[in-house]
């Protein structure tokens, strides 16, 4: 790190196994370097370090060695250099990450549906599978139930595979990978479907036809009677036009009698 760097330095390291571990920094400033102090932590604990600081020039070097054993070990370590303004490199130890390969599945009532996990680049101990519906994680026990079955083709992934799935089985599943020194999990959220479920807008949309369709007749038989009352009342007007000419030719049809 330089004296005029904007912010701290990090670094993430990753771990499986026990190991020797050498941490440097070092530190380039223009000033005086003997003025300059290096302390080391651990997360916010102060570490014992015998290495001695090396000046080459204007850029000043120190290290710290230990080995990591267990998971109290993980965390975080940094280098402190102290001048007219601290400058912090911090390193940080954790294991390796787990992958799903979905995180989130779709699947329908009575289907299979098969979850994967992987770790690249490492070898875990061991690998275990967690359901839940709410806060609690279950351990997945393919020994008393046969719907679940737990494979992996290789070390570094495992499989869970579900058969004849009911909506009893959607909610969270976690696969967790165990190291020596530590562990890491995924989480996949797995989703059961009925099949009335994708036939709900298709059954919207007939609705809606048979709506509109039922409209349309509605408003032909409105049209169709409206337009029959007009021809009703012209059929109406010219029968009692006939009548009338009928009265009227049969009166003029009666002799006339002179007068005397």
């Amino acid at each position: 790190m330089a004296e005029d760097s904007s912010g701290p330095v990090e670094k993430n390291i990753t771990l499986e196994k026990p190991s020797n571990i050498v941490l440097t920094c070092q530190f380039t400033t223009s000033g005086t370097l003997s003025s300059v102090n290096v302390t080391w932590k651990k997360d916010n604990e102060l570490l014992k370090n015998n290495d001695p600081t090396v000046v080459m020039g204007s850029i000043l070097y120190n290290q710290y060695r230990f080995t990591i054993i267990d998971s109290n070990q993980m965390g975080s370590y940094s280098c402190l250099f102290g001048e007219q303004k601290e400058r912090r490199g911090t390193f940080y130890f954790k294991v390796p990450e787990v992958h799903g390969k979905s995180k989130r599945l779709i699947t329908y009532v009575g289907d299979s549906t098969v979850m994967m996990c992987k770790c690249h680049d490492c070898v875990p101990l061991n690998w275990t599978w967690y359901s839940s519906n709410g806060s609690v994680k279950v351990p997945v026990d393919v020994h008393m139930n046969d719907k679940y079955t737990i494979s992996g083709a290789y070390a570094n992934e495992t499989k869970l595979k579900i058969m004849q799935l009911s909506e009893e089985e959607k909610g969270s599943y976690w696969c967790r990978a165990i190291f020596q020194l530590g562990e890491s999990e995924e989480h996949i959220e797995l989703v059961v479907l009925s099949y009335l479920v994708p036939l709900k807008p298709f059954l919207a949309i007939v609705a809606e036809v048979v709506l509109l369709v039922a409209i349309i007749l509605l408003c032909e038989m409105y049209t169709q009677k409206k337009d029959k009352h007009p021809e009703d009342e012209r059929e109406f007007e010219q029968i009692e036009q006939l009548k009338s000419e009928d009265s009227n030719g049969i009166e003029n049809s009666n002799p006339r009698h002179r007068k005397n």
